[in-house]
């Protein structure tokens, strides 16, 4: 028995010291991987950096996690609100009551307006039976105001759009017939000074100053064109006045003339231009001294084109023979307009020999252009008197040409000079009556321009302003026009 039971307290001393002999080894491997005595600045750095991560982690996913929880729907409660009744006249439909009013945008029409507000197509087609309105309907332009009386029991009941600056016209649509109605408004037309400074762009400073794109380009290529180069010659300093007329209408500015008189400093040299008409012609521009602005001829009947050929001897590219080129050649690409040099009569417009399609314009006192290797011709006729400027055909290669360009010659009592050193006849200036009806004009619009410049230029600084514009007259009534007259 006792050999039975040391035998056991064996096995178990044995099982305790190899248990002991286990933990030892694990001890010893564990040891092997661990830094012998203090910690290092890395470890430390390590141990701080998993402590910061674990620190982030556990306030960052909580709030990901609320944040991702769907919204808690609170109940709402609908009521019902009891409305004011309508009035007996609104009930009643009394006319004009219900206005809605619009600005036509760009390329919107009227069937869209209709379809917009409602109102059936079949309507329209009714309105559109009135020549008149279907004449000023049809040919809406952008901000054109229209208005719709819609009364609150359905239907159109007055359709109202301008008829011209100082007219309106009120459409009744009724069951059996449509009413027409044209109410006069009052307008005044000023006499206005705008002056300003060229600054960085003559465009911007002229437009900021009340100018039109159409005065813009009446100060460019009609006033100024022959004295300064708009390209080059302008600086910042440089300032322009402008007399023009401009209509008002309910406190509204709602159109602005042509230049009636302008003025042009440019590095200290002052240039002018004043709007007159002849007796039985069309208005011009004339310097102070009663000359024409615009020149007899225009020296390139194709602008920006390129010179390819002088006027002279040369081998001629076709035949390959020395001949005397009576003109000048312009290269340009097919289709590119050719204007007319001057005032004049269509003498001849057909086909002419080498010259292929051909125009000859006969500009009086012994002066005639031809222009020749057109395309085709413009909208012109023998025996018809245009102006210049006017297109009167297209660059081409017709006849003997070995590419597209226009041959153009110059011609004094029919013999040929060259057109880029001839002597052009100076414009007919004015005279008696028309002179001194002229002058006195012209003084009184420069009296104007002084009046403005004086105010506006008496102490310039660096801070002046680019643009400015100051009515110098007094308001008056613009004169009565007939309904239909002005445009629609």
């Amino acid at each position: 028995m006792q050999t039975h039971g040391g035998g056991d307290g064996r096995k178990q001393q044995f099982r305790e010291r190899l248990g002991l002999l286990r933990d030892t080894a694990i001890h010893r491997q564990v040891k092997r991987h661990l830094p012998e005595g203090r910690w290092t600045r890395r470890h430390w750095i390590h141990a701080s950096l998993f402590t910061t991560i674990g620190v982030l982690m556990a306030t960052i996913v909580p709030g990901f996690s609320s944040a991702i929880q769907a919204p808690v729907s609170e109940p709402r409660a609908t009521f019902a609100l009891d409305l004011p009744e309508l009035s007996a006249s609104r009930l009643a439909g009394t006319a004009g009551d219900s206005w809605q009013v619009v600005r036509v945008k760009p390329g919107q029409t009227m069937g869209a307006l209709f379809e917009e507000f409602g109102i059936p197509a079949a309507t329209l087609h009714r309105i559109l039976e009135n020549a008149d309105a279907k004449r000023a309907l049809t040919r809406l332009k952008p901000g054109a105001e229209i208005a719709f009386d819609l009364p609150v029991t359905g239907g159109l009941r007055t359709l109202r759009y301008d008829l011209d600056t100082s007219h309106r016209v009120e459409l009744g649509i009724g069951e059996d017939k449509i009413t027409q109605r044209v109410i006069a408004r009052e307008t005044t037309t000023r006499t206005v000074v705008l002056s300003g400074k060229v600054g960085r762009s003559l465009n911007r400073s002229a437009r900021k100053a009340g100018l039109t794109a159409a005065n813009v380009n009446a100060l460019t290529d009609e006033i100024f064109k022959y004295d300064i180069d708009f390209n080059s010659d302008l600086g910042p300093e440089d300032r322009f006045s402008v007399v023009v007329e401009q209509t008002w209408r309910e406190g509204e500015l709602v159109s602005t003339g042509p230049v009636q008189a302008a003025t042009f400093t440019v590095d200290g040299k002052l240039h002018s231009g004043f709007r007159f008409a002849r007796e039985g012609g069309k208005p011009e521009y004339f310097t102070a001294a009663g000359r024409p602005l615009k020149k007899s001829f225009i020296r390139m009947p194709i602008p920006y084109a390129r010179m390819s050929s002088k006027f002279g001897a040369r081998r001629h590219p076709v035949l390959g023979t020395m001949r005397m080129h009576k003109g000048v050649d312009y290269a340009a690409s097919t289709g590119t307009p050719i204007m007319a040099a001057g005032d004049g009569r269509v003498q001849f417009a057909g086909w002419q020999g080498g010259y292929g399609r051909t125009v000859i314009l006969d500009h009086g006192k012994g002066h005639t252009t031809l222009y020749g290797h057109m395309s085709r011709l413009g909208k012109i006729k023998v025996g018809q008197r245009i102006p210049q400027g006017t297109v009167i055909g297209y660059v081409g290669t017709t006849g003997l040409s070995t590419g597209p360009h226009l041959h153009y010659e110059f011609r004094v009592n029919g013999v040929h000079r060259n057109p880029l050193s001839v002597t052009m006849p100076p414009p007919e200036p004015l005279g008696g009556k028309e002179l001194a009806s002229f002058r006195t004009y012209t003084a009184n619009a420069l009296a104007r321009i002084r009046t403005v410049e004086n105010i506006i230029y008496a102490d310039v600084g660096p801070e002046e302003p680019p643009a400015k514009a100051t009515a110098v007259a007094a308001a008056k009534p613009a004169a009565d026009k007939k309904p239909g007259a002005g445009k629609g």
